[in-house]
C-alpha cells in the first residue's frame, strides 16, 4: 500500500503528514529534527512511503539521509499560497502534491561525488560577493563627498592619496573599509584556487572549458550546478533552466477567419526572460558571451553576433542569441564528451575543405 508523506523541515522540529491513496490523512507526527529520529519516524510508516519535502538549508542533507528508507523522495519549490499556514498544513499539501501529481518543480539533487566541487563553487562565490559589497561600501564612502576614484582606491599603496581628499570622520571609515577589503582579497584568491584544483579532479570541466567565454571556472560551475546533462533532452530545456528561454503571454488564441473557421491567433506578447532560472548558470552564460564579444574577435559564435547586428537585430537580442548558441554548446560537448569545434559553428561556405 503507498503511503504518501509530507514533510515541512525546521531546525529544531520536523511535521511529518501521512496520507493514502485516496487522500484520506492517516496521521501527522513531529519529531526533532535529528538525523535517527527522523529515520525512525519514517520507517515505522508501514507500506511504500513517497516523500515530499520543500526546497531549503536542509533540504540537501534529509535527501540523502531518508533517499535509503523511502520509495522515493521528492524536493519541490512549492507555490505561493494565500490564507492559513502552519507547519502541519504545509505537509499535508505536499503529501497531497505528491499524491495528485501536482509538483509544478522539482529540484534536482546532485549526486555525493559532486559534494565538495559544489561547496567549492559556493566558497567561491560567496568570497567573490564579499570582495564586490566591500569594494562598493568603500568607493560609497568617497561617492558621498563628491569625490570620483579609480581603481586605485582599491590597492593598499594607491589608497592614501584618496584618503588624503576625505574630512577626517570619513576618512576613519574609509580607511576601516580599506583593511576589511584587503583581508578579504587573500580569501578570494584561496577560494579561487581551491575551485580550480577541485575542477582537476573532474575531467568533464577541462573539455567544457575549451567552450568560448567558459574557462575553467565557468566550467566549474556550470558542472556543479547541472550535475548530469542528461537530465535536459532538449537545448530550450537548457536554456529555460539557464533563463535564457523567453516568457509569452496570449489570450482569446483562437479567432474565426473569413470562412468562419478557427484559426490561432498570431497576437503574442513577450513578457522578457523567465523567472524561474538557476541565477548562477545564467550568470555563467551571460558572461561567457560578454567574453566572446569583448575578447574573441576571430571565433566563428562571436562572428555569429555581428552578422546578427547587421542584420538589424538589437545589440541585447544579439547577446542572448549569443549566450543561448553558447548553452546548447556546450550542452552538446558534455553529452558527446567533445571539445569545442569552431568549425561547426562557420557557415558551410567558410570551413575548411576537408584534405582527401
Amino acid at each position: 500500500m503507498d503511503r504518501y508523506v509530507g514533510l515541512d523541515a525546521h531546525s529544531r522540529s520536523c511535521t511529518l503528514g501521512v496520507i493514502g491513496p485516496s487522500g484520506k490523512r492517516l496521521k501527522s507526527m513531529v519529531v526533532e529534527t535529528n538525523g535517527q529520529a527522523l529515520v525512525e519516524a519514517v520507517r515505522s510508516i508501514p507500506g511504500r512511503v513517497h516523500l515530499c519535502l520543500e526546497e531549503g538549508t536542509q533540504s540537501a542533507w534529509l535527501y540523502e539521509l531518508l533517499a535509503q528508507h523511502v520509495e522515493e523522495v521528492v524536493v519541490v519549490v512549492p507555490p505561493e499560497r494565500k490564507g492559513p499556514k502552519d507547519d502541519l498544513r504545509d505537509a499535508w499539501a505536499r503529501a497531497d502534491e505528491l499524491r495528485t501529481g501536482a509538483i509544478q518543480t522539482r529540484v534536482y539533487k546532485a549526486p555525493q561525488h559532486l559534494a565538495a566541487l559544489r561547496n567549492a563553487v559556493r566558497a567561491y562565490g560567496f568570497a567573490v560577493r564579499d570582495v564586490v559589497r566591500a569594494k562598493n561600501r568603500l568607493k560609497s564612502v568617497f561617492l558621498s563627498r563628491g569625490i570620483e576614484v579609480d581603481a586605485g582606491v582599491y590597492e593598499p599603496r594607491g589608497r592614501s592619496k584618496w584618503l588624503s581628499k576625505l574630512p577626517s570622520p570619513h576618512r576613519d571609515l574609509a580607511e576601516w573599509l580599506g583593511r576589511q577589503l584587503d583581508g578579504l582579497l587573500p580569501l578570494r584568491e584561496a577560494a579561487e584556487e581551491w575551485l580550480r584544483r577541485e575542477a582537476k579532479t573532474h575531467p568533464i570541466i577541462r573539455k567544457l572549458s575549451t567552450a568560448p567565454g567558459l574557462g575553467i571556472i565557468r566550467s566549474a560551475q556550470t558542472v556543479a550546478v547541472v550535475a548530469n546533462p542528461e537530465r535536459f533532452r532538449t537545448r530550450r530545456q537548457f536554456w529555460s533552466y539557464s533563463g535564457l528561454s523567453i516568457v509569452t503571454r496570449s489570450s482569446a488564441d483562437w479567432v474565426r477567419d473569413r470562412s468562419g473557421r478557427l484559426v490561432r491567433s498570431p497576437v503574442q506578447q513577450t513578457r522578457g526572460l523567465t523567472r524561474k532560472r538557476n541565477a548562477l548558470l545564467k550568470s555563467v552564460f551571460k558572461g561567457a558571451a560578454t567574453t566572446v564579444i569583448a575578447q574573441l574577435p576571430d571565433d566563428p559564435l562571436r562572428m555569429a553576433y555581428e552578422r546578427a547586428l547587421q542584420a538589424g537585430m538589437k545589440p541585447n537580442l544579439a547577446k542572448l542569441t549569443l549566450a543561448r548558441r553558447i548553452a546548447a554548446t556546450v550542452l552538446s560537448m558534455w553529452k558527446n564528451q567533445e571539445v569545442y569545434d569552431p568549425d561547426r559553428h562557420r557557415p558551410v561556405t567558410d570551413r575548411t575543405p576537408a584534405l582527401s
